[in-house]
């Protein structure tokens, strides 16, 4: 593989640069402060206001597979900067839908595709940048991604308190536009084969080699860790989608404030937990961390199961926000050690429609078994996915660990030099 050494190129200018956006963009998750505003405004039902994050989470892998096939020829400041402001414009779009219909094309589809069409310019682009520390790369892309509900939620609260829901998405998505245009000028595009200074490639087993999505398709590692990645992601969502009403449910019986504060607890969690496991991912490996966030996901949810009480669903959420996150930040990273840098941006777009299938079932499933304000079945079943998860990566390590020693001894021996 040929490399570019790059000396003139800030790569932590691109990388904060790209989560300021992503600070942006990851307000899309705050949705639940806005719905009740939006429905008492409107007139419109709840179940037709949160159609609107529907459609916009199931979109997803198609702005995220797109934005990577644009970032792998080059384009990743084309895909952020009109991604970016595609949100922007969606946001402040939703403040003036008068009907269900324009509700569903400015939140639903135009803030969908261009929160992921940034996401995976910002995401793909940077970890290029940071072939040394991948997981740390990660962690702070999504970490700024999960962090700006901890800032949204407030802030649109304050907005809708003294002047209107309307009020909130037109100001903050006209914010988030300058914020965007102003952070883009800091990105640059990572150069093929970039090497940071000071760094050595790995060689031999351990080389990295590129992987077009077609060959990726066709290898057993993308099919574990695509079902790794579901699975991780199923708890965390499960919660994400229900974490007020869990709170308030009869198993715990906690205040509407009360469970605001855990909510916004669990949120902080989660972009924390992005860099705290990126990070760990770089020291002890991905797949070993991933099998600690498993394990820990196990625990949490098995505290929620057993201690109803504050203390019990205080630990449990920030079990599983911690690890959510880290799933997350963990999973990018991993696909690029596995498939390499140069295809990584639609690889990652393929893997990420994991994510899409456990955030269409997950909140499905936590709803429709918890309708009596019983959540026992739907934390038993993250419990054994979670057991299937740890299971799936243990396999997974052995299996990538023979096949890296297969390919060390069929490698020709160096040749040695003659006696005198």
């Amino acid at each position: 593989m040929s490399t570019t050494p790059a000396p003139t190129l800030n790569r932590w200018a691109v990388l904060w640069g790209s989560v300021a956006i992503l600070m942006c963009t990851g307000a899309i998750y705050s949705f639940s402060v806005f719905a009740g505003p939006l429905s008492g405004l409107r007139g419109w039902t709840m179940p037709e206001v949160m159609m609107a994050f529907t459609i916009n989470a199931a979109i997803g892998p198609i702005p995220m597979i797109l934005g990577g096939w644009i970032v792998d020829r080059g384009g990743a400041r084309i895909s952020i900067l009109v991604g970016g402001l595609m949100f922007a414009a969606g946001f402040m779009l939703t403040g003036i839908a008068t009907t269900t219909t324009m509700l569903y094309l400015s939140y639903g589809l135009l803030a969908g595709l261009g929160q992921g069409l940034a996401y995976s310019g910002c995401l793909n682009n940077t970890l290029k940048l940071f072939p040394d520390k991948r997981g740390m790369a990660a962690g702070l892309i999504t970490g700024g991604m999960g962090a700006a509900s901890v800032i949204a939620a407030p802030v649109a609260q304050a907005i809708i308190k003294s002047a209107s829901v309307s009020t909130a998405f037109l100001a903050m998505g006209a914010v988030y536009a300058v914020v965007v245009v102003v952070a883009s000028l800091f990105l640059r595009v990572a150069p093929v084969g970039f090497v940071p200074a000071g760094w050595t490639p790995p060689q031999g087993a351990g080389a990295m080699v590129n992987v077009p999505w077609s060959g990726m398709v066709k290898t057993p590692a993308f099919y574990f860790i695509f079902v790794m990645m579901g699975v991780g992601a199923f708890s965390g969502l499960m919660i994400a989608s229900q974490a007020s009403g869990i709170a308030q449910s009869a198993m715990f019986g906690l205040s509407a404030a009360t469970a605001a504060v855990f909510v916004s607890i669990y949120s902080a969690c989660n972009a924390l937990g992005r860099i705290v496991w990126g990070a760990v991912s770089d020291r002890l490996g991905y797949t070993n961390a991933l099998m600690m966030i498993y394990g820990v996901v196990g625990l949490s949810m098995l505290v929620l199961v057993t201690m109803s009480s504050t203390v019990g669903f205080a630990v449990g959420i920030i079990g599983l926000g911690l690890c959510f996150g880290g799933v997350m930040g963990i999973f990018p990273a991993l696909t690029m050690k596995n498939f390499g840098p140069r295809f990584q941006g639609i690889n990652y777009g393929i893997v990420f429609t994991a994510y899409s299938v456990a955030a269409f079932f997950a909140p499905r499933i936590a709803a429709s078994m918890g309708k009596e304000g019983d959540y026992t079945q739907p934390f038993v079943i993250a419990i054994v996915l979670a057991g299937v998860g740890l299971v799936l990566t243990l396999v997974f390590t052995r299996v990538q660990a023979a096949r890296a020693a297969a390919v060390a001894a069929a490698a020709p021996a160096p040749a040695t030099a003659g006696r005198a």
